[in-house]
């Protein structure tokens, strides 16, 4: 998934006004978001219709599923990829799977499949750590050639934020750097973080991108990680079941997902910037009363059933 998101400081004080307005809606056990006229509010509206409050079992299409924990919140693709385009964003519709919110996190996890094919994790027996981040840097050099086309701010990788693990059991791959836009003198703990994990199955892998900042991630990653635990294949569709004589190889390894491949998906933060981090912190209140809300509202309606 390719997101691109450039957003003003005036859409982020609406947004975190909207985001607060829809708890107060709940609080106030209003059974349907009040109508609304900008694009964005209405499609909010819709994600808020759609809402799945954990605990919930969530399918990501035929390949996999997530068992949703409590105080998570998901939002579905469709919905969300609407949410998404009004702010601005590029989604792969084919291969986005929604968002995620949960009430201690400053920010939010998104959710997209790459039909890679079948990934060998062979090569992660030889990593070196000081090796990948220097991929990882020239390939955002690279990347940064795009960026200044499209009128973004070029970016560098600062370093490891958490250094590349992979369970060789469970084929789950976690790692995460620190960005910020050359030149640039942003605090470190406003720094933005993109905090990959994935999860490897028979035809390609499903990624789990907390988007956050560096003074916010170290209290996100567990939850992260829980999330990622909770996101499991359907039968035939796990890394297991790969078949070398019929299925497709993928034409890189494991290593790629932190070198090369990363390095064009990881101006994902970037391109947010620290005004849309700034947001998000705002309406961290907000998105917390506004899962609670759902709950209350879906376990009214159960009982009124």
């Amino acid at each position: 998934m390719n997101l691109s998101f450039r957003l003003p400081r005036t859409r982020c004080v609406f947004l975190s006004f909207l985001l607060a307005l829809s708890f107060q809606v709940f609080a106030d056990n209003q059974s349907e978001p009040q109508q609304a006229e900008d694009p964005a509010e209405i499609a909010f509206a819709a994600m808020q219709r759609v809402a799945v409050p954990g605990p919930a079992t969530i399918p990501l299409g035929k390949k996999a599923s997530i068992q949703l924990p409590k105080d998570y919140v998901y939002f579905p693709p469709k919905e969300s990829s609407v949410f998404m385009t009004e702010l601005g964003n590029y989604v792969d519709d084919e291969n986005f799977y929604g968002l995620v919110f949960h009430k201690n996190i400053d920010g939010f996890i998104s959710i997209d499949y790459d039909n890679s094919g079948y990934i060998k994790d062979d090569d992660a027996k030889d990593w070196d750590a000081d090796e990948l981040l220097s991929s990882l840097r020239e390939g955002t050099k690279e990347g940064n050639k795009d960026r200044v086309k499209k009128g973004i701010p070029a970016i560098e990788v600062i370093g490891w934020v958490e250094k590349p693990s992979y369970d060789a059991a469970t084929h789950r791959l976690i790692w995460s750097a620190a960005l910020k836009d050359i030149g640039s003198n942003v605090p470190v703990k406003e720094q933005g973080v993109n905090y990959n994990t994935y999860l490897l199955g028979r035809e390609g892998y499903f990624e789990l991108n907390l988007i956050t900042d560096r003074g916010s991630v170290e209290a996100a990653k567990p939850l992260t990680k829980t999330l990622l635990n909770a996101v499991n294949f359907n039968e035939g569709q796990r890394y297991s079941d790969y078949n070398a004589k019929t299925d497709k190889l993928a034409e890189y390894g494991l290593a790629a997902l932190i070198g090369g491949i990363a390095a064009k998906k990881i101006g994902l933060l970037a391109m947010i910037g620290i005004t849309l981090l700034k947001f998000w912190k705002l309406a961290a209140i907000a998105v917390v009363a506004f899962g609670a809300g759902l709950k209350h509202l879906v376990f009214r309606k159960k009982s009124d059933e």
